[in-house]
């Protein structure tokens, strides 16, 4: 009868202990926290950066937590990062470090998160503060100054045009805050040296997307004179509209991310400005953070709802 009675004691710690979120069961100690890193597509180089940093910064601090790295097909799949996001809860991960696809469509599965006692980080790309706002949700975003970043490139590229003088915008997908940051940092730069923005049309992120949107660009303004691309897979993208147009010594190009590939353009002078914000270094800032608040037993509505992280240019 003692042994039964000792079982049965033994089975109701065990539901009771499976009830609680996975995060307060590390808190005691019971295992090394798990960071699900949820990030947008790898066809990018960007992002495959920042997954190389994080797995390095995993690497070296084994003892301390371990790492799932995911990402979705391409910047706009969306439903993708969703089920990425689903999975990671069905797996009981103790934190999401994550860097949404889309600034409010993502919210919904990140508050089911938060709701099963997971810890969320936003890097990247901001969430939306009205959606926060409508689940009552807090999410730190840890990452740069988007707007600032974009300006600084901005006004370096506005050194080496003319009052009045045509240029285009592209755009990341136009449903991001980032892309829509990058935007205004664009335009406060264009303003301020008194250019005409004659169009802002979305590349999706992307070089094709990109060079399609460069290429229209350039037929419906013959006379345009810069290209600001909102990422450097664009500017890729907008080098080879150029170049096919002719145009190559007439258009200026700058890009933002200062991912490996554009290095050769720099040099070239193909592009002639893009920011740094440390893509190996995005993801680990929100790890770090992350793990802070576990070891701490920060609960979400607790942590810091700014992380600023640095943004810098980068010229030949």
């Amino acid at each position: 009868m003692t042994t039964r009675r000792h079982t049965l004691k033994m089975l109701a710690l065990a539901v009771a202990v499976g009830a609680l979120p996975f995060q307060q069961a590390n808190a005691a100690g019971n295992a090394k926290p798990k960071v699900a890193l949820v990030m947008k597509s790898l066809a990018n180089e960007f992002f495959r950066t920042m997954e190389d940093g994080a797995k390095a910064h995993q690497k070296q601090n084994a003892a301390k937590y371990d790492l799932v790295a995911n990402g979705i097909k391409d910047e706009t799949d969306t439903a993708g990062q969703i089920k990425i996001v689903e999975q990671m809860i069905a797996q009981r991960v103790d934190a999401i470090v994550i860097a949404p696809a889309d600034s409010k469509a993502l919210v919904p599965a990140m508050k089911n998160a938060v709701d099963k006692g997971i810890l969320v980080v936003n890097i990247d790309n901001q969430f939306d503060a009205g959606a926060l706002k409508e689940k009552s949700l807090s999410i730190p975003f840890v990452g740069p100054d988007n707007r600032a970043g974009a300006k600084l490139v901005g006004m370096h590229l506005a050194k080496q045009l003319k009052t009045g003088d045509k240029v285009g915008i592209i755009e990341g997908v136009s449903t991001t805050f980032n892309a829509q940051q990058r935007t205004l940092g664009f335009q406060d730069a264009m303003k301020a040296a008194g250019m005409n923005v004659v169009a802002v049309q979305s590349g999706q992120w992307e070089i094709e997307k990109g060079n399609t949107v460069a290429s229209a660009m350039l037929r419906e303004y013959p006379d345009l004179k810069a290209l600001l691309s909102g990422n450097d897979n664009m500017a890729l993208g907008a080098v080879a509209a150029v170049k096919s147009s002719g145009k190559a010594d007439k258009v200026k190009i700058i890009g933002y991310d200062n991912i490996s590939a554009i290095k050769p353009m720099l040099s070239s002078g193909r592009v002639i400005a893009t920011a740094d914000q440390y893509a190996a270094k995005q993801a680990v800032f929100g790890i770090e953070t992350a793990l802070k608040a576990i070891t701490e037993k920060t609960p979400q509505q607790s942590l810091p709802t700014q992380v600023q992280t640095p943004v810098d240019l980068v010229t030949k």
